[in-house]
């Protein structure tokens, strides 16, 4: 047997070290570095040449497999980001910020799963039975027929499941999960892997699915070791900003359907309540066109998605201008800012520069390329976009706009919501829509000139 290798792992980002320190080098946070010794070493190469294991079935690629059965929550904009229903026997994982309503969405899919036949158990580690039943009288969940349980000892909670058989289980959290067969506090690196493990293996053996709710980090990344998201089928993060009543469920891994769908739900006094049509809402507090203010056709998923650009554009008072971003990457914002005073001779030197995409929405995609550069010469010249005008488009780094997929479902979303005229790149599929007018566009500084007639 080989010899056991005591680790070190960072309770924040989940970085392995040989030796502890006071500081992680991977994550920058301080005392966070923990003792993590190995769960078994495992056989040794001696070992493993002097015995035989159990010889496994081989297929090719043409065996054919049945889809996975679904059943459907009845919450349309769950079963999109699920992929089109629960699938049996999948493990899902839950992140989001604390507060956010990460137990409020599961107690209310528990509640619709259980009424339509699942046999469904919600095992809580942070809260008492009795806190869990005072949010479903809240809700109006309490005759759906849910079994409770509060508990964070994941031998008994095998045990449990094991005995009652369930066909969903849910699990808020893996971090107050505990496993005596790890010797460390609740929420370490091991425990967190163990636990995860343990549960994801479970569920495949039993035929079970299981939804795991995980706590995430101050930069927005699922807490504990990334090999936990590597272990479930599906990872889905419920974004939002606390003084904003979207809530945004997105999907970033799915075995089973498509990655980046996302799901919109509006926080109510009765819980949450899904958002049919994402767009209108997204633009429904949208006044008179403004300098700074642009209208984005994205595309999140499969799902068209129209957002409000807002940028602001000041002197500094400082000697580094400030670059403040909210739902984009700020790296690509300096990009664009870089662009834009290179190749169109537009300087924002000694400017600071604000970014924000309304509603709380993060939006990731290229596309967005164009309708960020036009808030911001929008908003440094004072001019504001043409009314029911849409933008979209990417920008390369010689100033070219490049053109970008599903041009026409961005356009029909306009069209639908009353835009009439929309800015594009030149090339791609062609696509056209009745009562749209586009306007399209080359490079970057041609679009400067004729729009706000700078450059």
């Amino acid at each position: 047997m080989a010899k056991s290798k005591t680790t070190f792992s960072c309770t924040a980002c989940g970085s392995v070290f040989t030796k502890w320190s006071g500081k992680c080098d991977g994550c920058g946070e301080w005392n966070t570095i923990v003792e993590d010794t190995p769960i078994s070493s495992g056989p040794s190469s001696a070992t493993l040449g002097s015995s035989k294991g159990k010889s496994i079935t081989l297929t090719d690629l043409r065996h054919e497999e049945t889809p996975p059965p679904r059943t459907l929550s009845g919450v349309n904009e769950l079963d999109r980001v699920l992929g089109g229903g629960l699938v049996p026997a999948s493990a899902i994982l839950v992140g989001g910020d604390p507060g956010i309503g990460k137990s409020t969405l599961l107690l209310q899919a528990a509640a619709e799963f259980a009424r339509k036949g699942l046999k469904t158990i919600y095992v809580s580690g942070e809260e008492a039975s009795a806190q869990v039943r005072m949010r479903a009288q809240r809700l109006q969940l309490t005759d759906a027929p849910v079994q409770l349980a509060a508990e964070t000892n994941l031998r008994d909670i095998l045990t449990t499941l094991d005995q009652e058989k369930p066909q969903l289980a849910i699990i808020d959290s893996i971090q107050t999960m505990w496993s005596d067969t790890v010797g460390s506090a609740p929420g370490s690196v091991s425990q967190v892997r163990a636990a995860a493990h343990e549960l994801t293996s479970f569920a495949k053996r039993k035929n079970m699915a299981i939804v795991i709710v995980g706590h995430v980090t101050k930069e927005g990344q699922i807490a504990g070791p990334r090999v936990v998201e590597h272990m479930v089928d599906t990872v889905l993060y419920f974004e939002g900003e606390r003084g904003h009543q979207f809530r945004v469920l997105r999907a970033v891994k799915n075995r089973f359907g498509a990655a980046d769908e996302i799901g919109v739900f509006e926080m109510t006094g009765r819980g949450l309540s899904q958002v049919t049509n994402p767009s209108a809402l997204f633009l429904a507090e949208r006044g008179e066109p403004a300098p700074g203010s642009v209208v984005f056709a994205g595309i999140e998923g499969t799902r068209p998605v129209l957002v409000e650009l807002q940028a602001l554009v000041a002197p500094s008072p400082h000697a580094q201008p400030r670059r403040a971003v909210v739902g984009w990457d700020s790296s690509r914002l300096a990009m664009i800012l870089a662009v834009l005073e290179a190749r169109c001779g537009i300087p924002f030197t000694g400017l600071d520069v604000y970014l924000n995409v309304a509603g709380g929405m993060k939006i990731s995609e290229p596309a967005a390329d164009l309708a960020v550069a036009a808030a911001l010469i929008s908003a440094r010249e004072d001019s504001a976009i043409p009314a029911k005008t849409a933008i979209f488009g990417e920008i390369s780094l010689s100033g070219a706009l490049r053109p970008v997929s599903q041009t026409e479902n961005r356009l029909k979303e306009a069209s639908k919501l009353g835009f009439t005229s929309a800015i594009a790149p030149v090339g791609g599929k062609a696509a056209k829509v009745e009562g749209m007018a586009q306007n399209q566009f080359s490079d970057l500084a041609k679009f400067v000139g004729d729009i706000f007639g700078a450059g």
